[in-house]
């Protein structure tokens, strides 16, 4: 029965979340070529916010969980786990006043209204991971750009989504260059639970019923830490301790 309800909701959401990616990306490009960097964050801001919202009509709820007063006077480097696409508008929207982002392939910056653009223009970056003289030099130059600016880069060290909520070893390679190029920042390791399960059946129908729960853990100095793989050993079982899959 909770499969059969799902196919019509997912239809639902499937069309509200297209209506906002078409309504969204022609702003997007005027905010950008016209009024400049901070009226395009405003729009991308509005935007994570509708498709969180979007969510809704599959009967999901979102949980996030930050106890913490994160400074904005320094970059930040986010580290998280990663189960589903719907992990990145929560942490787009909750951390907002960060200027947040991403690591992402190279595949997404092209096809899709909205987030390529944003993708391209936003100021994240875009790898191929298969090409290491492509994708060094690019994570070099982001590492850089997050220093000089005090914004927040997200980075999955999974490099690929666990699909059934436990994780999987993490690649620490591009993690440690932006270790390496944004010296003053924090790390902020968040775990998310159940973003998962929206894809429990494929990608049709998607899961209904679900809460997505993010917690945000203490943000780490890395200058406290002399040892480079004890730090990273630390993120790492900071995010995983607190996966629960259920």
């Amino acid at each position: 029965m909770r499969k059969m309800l799902a196919y019509p909701l997912t239809i639902l959401y499937l069309i509200a979340f297209s209506l906002c990616l078409l309504f969204f990306h022609p702003i997007q490009v005027f905010c950008f070529k016209v009024l400049g960097y901070q009226a395009l964050k405003k729009t991308v801001d509005l935007l994570q916010l509708s498709l969180v919202r979007c969510l809704h009509i599959l009967g999901t709820r979102v949980t996030w969980n930050n106890p913490h007063n994160i400074s904005t006077d320094r970059p930040l480097l986010i580290v998280s786990n990663h189960q589903s696409m719907y992990d990145i508008s929560p942490i787009m929207w909750y951390m907002r006043k960060h200027h947040v982002k991403f690591v992402s392939k190279k595949e997404l910056g092209k096809g899709l209204p909205s987030i390529s653009y944003n993708l391209r223009h936003g100021g994240s970056v875009l790898i191929d991971r298969k090409n290491p003289r492509q994708s060094l030099p690019a994570m070099m130059k982001f590492g850089e750009y997050l220093e000089k600016t005090n914004r927040a880069g997200v980075i999955f060290p999974e490099g690929t989504r666990s699909k059934d909520g436990h994780p999987k070893p993490f690649k620490t390679k591009g993690l440690e260059i932006l270790m390496k190029k944004t010296p003053s920042a924090l790390i902020v390791p968040i775990t998310v639970n159940n973003s998962w399960k929206m894809l429990r059946y494929g990608k049709f129908p998607m899961g209904i019923g679900n809460h997505i729960k993010f917690t945000v853990h203490k943000p780490i100095e890395m200058a406290i830490f002399t040892d480079k793989q004890a730090l990273l050993a630390t993120v790492e079982k900071t995010i995983t301790d607190a996966i629960r899959v259920n």
